[in-house]
């Protein structure tokens, strides 16, 4: 009975001590990365991360990634263009904490589809 006590109140703080372990990718530092490009769809797979999708005056798509984790994460990184496909993913596993978003900028006139759903841009910037 004891032991059972003592493992639910390290279970408790240790997930107290988590939750109160904030992570927030506005406070990561940007990377960026740019892929030639010259199809005239864009398709996005964002794995339902947090993705801007900006029309800009440019001939190939800059990725930029923020990306925060805690100590400890098991991060899971990668972003690669093949055939019109645009991967973008950024997570962790196990016992962590993670937080991603991106911003993605595409020529100007490209049809960009969002998981292969059409979707609309947002004006240069």
């Amino acid at each position: 009975m004891t032991t059972r006590v003592l493992v639910c109140c390290a279970i408790t703080t240790l997930i107290g001590g988590l939750t109160a372990c904030s992570v927030n990718a506005k406070n990561a530092t940007p990377e960026e990365k740019t892929f030639a490009f010259s199809g005239r769809t864009l398709n996005v797979k964002s794995h339902e991360i947090p993705t801007d999708l900006v029309a800009t005056d440019r001939e190939d798509v800059k990725v930029t990634r923020w990306f925060d984790t805690k100590a400890g994460s098991s991060k899971t990184l990668r972003w690669d263009l093949r055939g019109g496909v645009l991967d973008l993913e950024a997570g962790c596993t196990g016992l962590a904490l993670c937080d991603a978003r991106f911003r993605v900028e595409v020529p100007r006139g490209v049809k960009v589809l969002r998981d292969g759903r059409r979707t609309d841009l947002r004006g240069g910037g």
